[in-house]
């Protein structure tokens, strides 16, 4: 589920959008193997690939697939992560790595992923559009989508689907609540053979640096293989960032990525979900030549499969380790292998994950006020925003010309203190009124304001009217949780729950964070 809140929602004119927010355990989010990276799929179940979604290519967002490849301009990608702001980085490294990945939103609300390259990474700005315009002509259902790109003075930046829940990695080396069950390991195992495949077929054999952060969850927790390895980390450099340890052999010996390396590095990902663990594939060899499976496997497995299924997953993985390339078998040959170690492939993948709800929700309980968000409990929101005042405007962007000290103050105090006392006093027609007539002006911005006209056209049941200036407030403050909850009930009104439970999950986390700070 890709949370968009649709174009008909007005933005006000020169604010800056962006997340900004931190995620709770269920919605961080790493991306590719910097180190570090949507929704599809209809409940996980497995199906044969014979076709997958190539005719998928022109949907629309309102459709059922992505949008088609688009360029994007600078400030259009500065504006989604406000400005490229550090909390927007989910990238491992953080702003060590070489490329960094932000997550962020359009003016639209779609929420992206932007990986932002070295400056030195592609000095050819035709060589940079050609390959990504190649990669963005892929639809897949198994794929974290390439959506655009963009290629201005030394910018060179990649824009695909956005996946909320999190990487491999984190699901199999670095669990909270419980591993990975040996189900969704063989799902997991499945849907990268298919995008594997998919992408062979398409002509994009080659993967580089494939790896437990490349692969990455989206809302119903169904796996999906990042687009951005589809694409080296720059013209000429290295396409391995990996331990040598994990290294395809003749790629130390040539330095070139070949659709064999590819199946090599698929085999160091069956190795990780056998054992939980990133194990070098020589010393899994040895284990595997002496027999010592037990050693190998995840003891979180105990008694989800039997001895054959563990040998048979064991001896794939030995096939697309062999020392010689033409010795390893195709994606092909990988997913007809695959197909018959599925289990439980009725089963969402949420489900197998632990996770009740597609959307998260039950995994991260809301607070109190996010509950009474949940019920449309407009009076509870309306002694909340009369309790804080303004003490959560501190830090907001203001500016006042010097024609507005001189000429427009007073005008401006009178409307904001009409529109305060009206809202003290739940006339909400007025509040409305005198809190345009502040906006208006245009010269001071105030997400407190909006937040206020917000609630105040929720109880005229103006949901859409709401809506626009929740996000307005977000826009101004990106981690206020008041602008997510009012977003929230809104949704709820307009009849979007899932959306609406995307931002609730929001809310309780920013409120969570902040009563801990």
């Amino acid at each position: 589920m890709i949370l968009s809140y649709g174009a008909s929602t007005p933005l006000k004119k020169g604010v800056s959008v962006g997340m900004g927010c931190k995620f709770s355990k269920y919605s961080t989010c790493c991306w590719g193997s910097e180190q570090g990276g949507g929704g599809g799929g209809g409940g996980g179940g497995v199906q044969v690939p014979e076709t997958d979604i190539d005719e998928n290519e022109n949907n629309n967002i309102e459709g059922n697939g992505p949008p088609s490849f688009r360029e994007y301009t600078v400030d259009q990608l500065r504006k989604a992560t406000s400005g490229f702001a550090v909390e927007n980085i989910v990238s491992e490294h953080g702003e060590k790595a070489p490329n960094v990945v932000y997550k962020g939103k359009l003016d639209n609300q779609t929420r992206i992923a932007i990986k932002r390259f070295n400056k030195s990474a592609w000095p050819d700005a035709h060589q940079f559009l050609e390959e990504a315009k190649a990669v963005g002509q892929l639809r897949s259902q198994k794929l974290a989508n390439l959506l655009g790109c963009c290629s201005e003075g030394d910018e060179r930046l990649l824009v695909s689907e956005y996946m909320s829940n999190d990487t491999l990695a984190k699901h199999l080396f670095h669990w909270e609540t419980q591993p990975m069950k040996w189900a969704m390991r063989l799902r997991v195992a499945l849907h990268l053979a298919q995008a594997l495949e998919y992408c062979t077929n398409k002509g994009r054999a080659l993967y580089h640096d494939l790896n437990a952060y490349r692969v990455l969850f989206d809302d119903d927790f169904n796996p999906k293989l990042s687009c951005f390895g589809l694409m080296k980390n720059s013209r000429d450099g290295k396409s391995y960032s990996t331990n040598l340890a994990f290294t395809p052999p003749e790629y130390l010996r040539t330095g070139r990525v070949t659709p064999e390396s590819v199946t090599y590095s698929f085999g160091t990902l069956l190795l990780d979900l056998l054992s939980g663990k990133h194990i070098p594939p020589s010393h899994a060899l040895d284990l595997i030549r002496d027999r010592n499976l037990q050693s190998l496997t995840d003891s979180c497995l105990d008694g989800q499969f039997s001895d054959d299924e563990g040998t048979e997953l064991v001896r794939l993985a030995s096939r697309c380790l062999q020392s010689e390339p033409r010795e390893r078998p195709n994606p092909k040959s990988l997913v007809t292998a695959l197909i018959p170690l599925q289990k439980d492939t009725e089963v969402p993948s949420h489900v197998l994950m632990g996770i009740p709800d597609a959307d998260g929700s039950a995994a991260f309980p809301l607070t109190p006020l996010g509950e009474a968000c949940l019920r449309r409990d407009l009076t509870s929101l309306h002694e909340v925003l009369e309790k804080i005042g303004y003490k959560d405007d501190e830090g907001a962007a203001t500016e006042l010309s010097f024609q507005m000290w001189t000429n427009q103050m007073q005008q401006t105090l009178d409307s904001k203190k009409k529109g305060d006392s009206a809202f003290r006093q739940k006339d909400f027609k007025n509040a409305i009124d005198g809190y345009t007539q502040f906006i208006e002006v245009g010269s001071m911005t105030s997400p407190t304001i909006f937040a206020r006209r917000s609630l105040s056209y929720l109880f005229s049941n103006m949901p859409n009217e709401a809506l626009g200036d929740a996000m307005q407030a977000q826009m101004i403050s990106p981690i206020w949780h008041l602008a997510f909850y009012l977003q929230a009930v809104a949704l709820l009104a307009l009849g979007r729950e899932n959306d609406a439970q995307v931002a609730l999950k929001e809310g309780s986390s920013l409120e969570s964070n902040k009563s801990t700070n």
